[in-house]
C-alpha cells in the first residue's frame, strides 16, 4: 500500500473468463464435460472461436483454422455459437463486478478491467477484491475467472494472462519490472507479428531488451511516437484509466445504395432489411428500444428524419419494421427518391426491465431469435423472412427483382 495517500498501489484488476464461449456451451450440455470442445464451424472454411481446455491441451487455439484443428485432434466435438447465451452470461458477469465497484471497463463479453479504489472500505485490498470475484463468478456463474491485480491496466492484463487458467496473480508495483523483462517483446501491447520481427532483426526479443534500446534506435525503425509508447510500456508505465461501462444510447444501421431508390416497394423492403438488422443487434446486446427513427437521405443530400415512441420497448423487427413503415408512409404525398436510408432504435431498456410480453410478441420474438441462431451458426443472410430473398434493391440496373407484397 502507499502509505503517503492511504490508497493501494496496485489498485487495478483485469478479469477475464477462462474459455468462456466453450465453458458457456459445457454448462448448457453436461456431456461435454472434459472433453475437448470447440466453438466454431467445422466447414472446411471454418475458425475456432473458442476451445476448452482439453481442447488447448491437443494444441487447438482461437483463430486456428478448423481443418488444422480436426487433423491435430480428430475427435474434437465442434458446437456452433450461440452468443445470446453469451451474452445473457456476459451481462451477469458485469453485474458481479458492478456489485464490487462502479469503475467497470468491460473490453469484451468475458473480460474487463476494474478499478477497486472506491472498494477497500466494504471489501479489502485489492487481491482480497479479486478474490471475492472470482469466488462470485464460481459460485453464480458455475464458471471460473482468472485475475490480474497490477498498478496499471497494462500490467493487470499480462498478470492475468500469466494466471490463467482460474487463477489469481498480483504484481507488486515495486516488482513491475523483473515481471515484464523477462516476458518475450510481443508481450507487449502494440507489438504484433510485423513489429516483432522488426525488433527480432535487431536482436531484441525480450521486454528487458526493448527497455534498454536506445529510444533514437527505435524511432529510426518505428517512428516517434510508437517508439515512445513501447518504452512506456518496457518500464511498466501505462497512464491510461479505467473508463467506466456506459449503456449505449442508440442501437442503429443505414445504408447509401449506388443508385437512388424511389417507389414504396423497394423502399419498405430495405426497411425491413435494415429493422432486422436492428432488432438482431438488440438482442445481442441485452437491450429494447422504447423509439424508433427512421432517416431519408434525398439526393439533394436533404435529410428527413422521423421517429416515434412506443408505449412499451421491443427487440423485435416487426415491430420496428411496423413503426419505420407508419413513418414512411405519413410524408407528405409525392415521389421521392433516396440515396440512403437509417433505422435506429434508441430509449435503450436492458432486457429483463420489460413487462411480461403480449402473446403476439412473444411469438415473434422466439421466430426472430430462431433467425438469430441460424444466423449464429451460418453466417448472416443464411435465413431471412422471404420479402428478403433474392433482395438486390438499389445494387443492380433495374428489372424484374422479384419484389413480393405480403410485407406491405
Amino acid at each position: 500500500m502507499d502509505r503517503r495517500v492511504g490508497r493501494p498501489a496496485e489498485p487495478i484488476l483485469h478479469v477475464d473468463l477462462d474459455a468462456f464461449y466453450a465453458s458457456v456451451e459445457v454448462l448448457k450440455d453436461p456431456s461435454l464435460t472434459g472433453k475437448p470442445v470447440v466453438v466454431g464451424s467445422a466447414a472446411a472454411r471454418g475458425v475456432v472461436m473458442s476451445a476448452s481446455y482439453e481442447a488447448r491441451a491437443r494444441g487447438l487455439r482461437s483463430a486456428m483454422p478448423s481443418v488444422r484443428a480436426r487433423r491435430l485432434c480428430p475427435d474434437v466435438i465442434f458446437v456452433p455459437p450461440d452468443f445470446p447465451s453469451y451474452v445473457a452470461y456476459s451481462n451477469r458477469f458485469r453485474e458481479i463486478l458492478l456489485a464490487h465497484s462502479p469503475a467497470v471497463e468491460p473490453i469484451a463479453l468475458d473480460e474487463a478491467f476494474v478499478d477497486v479504489r472506491g472498494a477497500m472500505m466494504l471489501f479489502g485490498m485489492p487481491p482480497q477484491v479479486a478474490a471475492r470475484i472470482r469466488t462470485a463468478v464460481r459460485d453464480e456463474l458455475a464458471l471460473t475467472a482468472s485475475v490480474g491485480v497490477g498498478p496499471n491496466k497494462f500490467v493487470a492484463k499480462l498478470a492475468s494472462t500469466r494466471a490463467k487458467p482460474d487463477g489469481l496473480l498480483v504484481v507488486p508495483s515495486d516488482e513491475v519490472l523483473s515481471f515484464l523483462h523477462p516476458l518475450p517483446v510481443d508481450a507487449v501491447w502494440g507489438i504484433g507479428e510485423k513489429t516483432a520481427a522488426t525488433l527480432g532483426r535487431l536482436g531484441i526479443r525480450t521486454v528487458e531488451e526493448l527497455a534498454r534500446t536506445p529510444p533514437a534506435i527505435l524511432e529510426r525503425v518505428l517512428g516517434d511516437g510508437h517508439a515512445h509508447d513501447l518504452l512506456e510500456l518496457a518500464y511498466g508505465r501505462d497512464g491510461r484509466q479505467v473508463v467506466p461501462f456506459e449503456s449505449p444510447k442508440s442501437v442503429s444501421h443505414e445504408e447509401t445504395y449506388p443508385r437512388d431508390l424511389d417507389g414504396d416497394e423497394e423502399v419498405l423492403r430495405e426497411i425491413l432489411s435494415l429493422s432486422h438488422r436492428v432488432a438482431a443487434r438488440l438482442r445481442a446486446e441485452g437491450y429494447r428500444a422504447r423509439t424508433v427513427t427512421l432517416k431519408l437521405r434525398l439526393p439533394s443530400f436533404s435529410t428527413l428524419t422521423r421517429s416515434r415512441t412506443l408505449p412499451e420497448a421491443t427487440d423485435t423487427a416487426a415491430d420496428v419494421y411496423h413503426v419505420a413503415r407508419q413513418l414512411l408512409l405519413r410524408l407528405p404525398p409525392g415521389r421521392r427518391r433516396f440515396r440512403l436510408i437509417g433505422v435506429a432504435g434508441s430509449g435503450l431498456e436492458p432486457t429483463g426491465a420489460e413487462q411480461v410480453a403480449l402473446v403476439r410478441e412473444g411469438r415473434w420474438r422466439d421466430a426472430e431469435r430462431a433467425l438469430d441462431r441460424v444466423t449464429g451458426r451460418f453466417g448472416r443472410g443464411t435465413a431471412l423472412p422471404a420479402a428478403l430473398l433474392d433482395r438486390s434493391v438499389g445494387r443492380d440496373s433495374g428489372g424484374d427483382r422479384g419484389v413480393t407484397k405480403p410485407f406491405l
